[in-house]
């Protein structure tokens, strides 16, 4: 009998359920009608020119990954419209929210993909990005699960072949055991150096910063969150 084929690290899932309560209406139809619309198309390669994903010209591509509700990418894809942005939400509520609310906004220059952004990273050509967002990631706070975190080593190779020199990785959390193994694992990397030079450069959000719903249960609750920004140096 064939052993069934064991996940490696670099294609376990990073996310838990897919699916929440059952949808609004308005929600559902933004999800039937746009989510075909706006979908990356994995099973071809990408454009030579990642450009050319969005009707609009744009001067830059940022990735959001795990875009929760899109108050953060929603509201960054409006204040730059010179940007094209690529935003990976596998929970399928958070995905129909999300294009609800594009719906209303009109923004033009946001696409998506709706599974594991490792797959987003594996299909970009090299040094096409010039930011990736991650923030409130799931924790993943049991030690049993850590190797689920997204940030890995495998993962920060796979941001410096996309990013170009000099492009940024942001993080948020506000998960210590989270934070301290992020800049562990980026301490442990060649290719990323972290910019903070004071206290205020992790501990104050990033200029424009519009708050999550995430970020305000976690300050609710107590919790103390972390802004983490790392440049590519090479």
């Amino acid at each position: 009998m064939t052993e069934p084929t064991r996940r490696s690290r670099s294609t376990e899932a990073f996310y838990g359920r897919r699916r929440g309560k059952s949808l609004k209406s308005a929600q559902a139809d933004a999800l039937a009608r746009r989510l075909p619309e706006l979908k990356l198309d994995l099973s071809t390669p990408a454009p030579l020119d990642l450009k050319s994903l969005w009707p609009d010209p744009v001067e830059e591509v940022r990735l959001e990954i795990g875009f929760g509700g899109g108050e953060h990418l929603l509201h960054r894809a409006a204040a730059n419209p010179q940007a094209g942005f690529i935003g990976v939400e596998p929970f399928v509520n958070s995905m129909a929210k999300m294009l609800a609310s594009l719906d209303a906004d009109g923004l033009t220059n946001i696409r998506v993909y709706d599974d594991d952004a490792t797959q987003v990273l594996d299909w970009l050509p090299d040094a096409v990005i010039d930011r990736i967002d991650l923030l409130y990631p799931d924790p993943w706070p049991k030690m049993k699960h850590w190797k689920r975190r997204f940030v890995s080593a495998v993962n920060l190779d796979r941001f410096a072949r996309v990013l170009r020199p000099g492009g940024r990785f942001r993080f948020a959390s506000d998960i210590d055991t989270y934070v301290n193994w992020t800049l562990t694992h980026i301490a442990a990397h060649p290719d990323f150096e972290w910019t903070a030079k004071t206290a205020n450069d992790w501990r104050e959000p990033w200029s424009g910063w519009p708050g999550t719903r995430y970020e305000a249960k976690a300050i609710r609750e107590g919790r103390t969150p972390a802004y983490l920004e790392f440049v590519k140096s090479s």
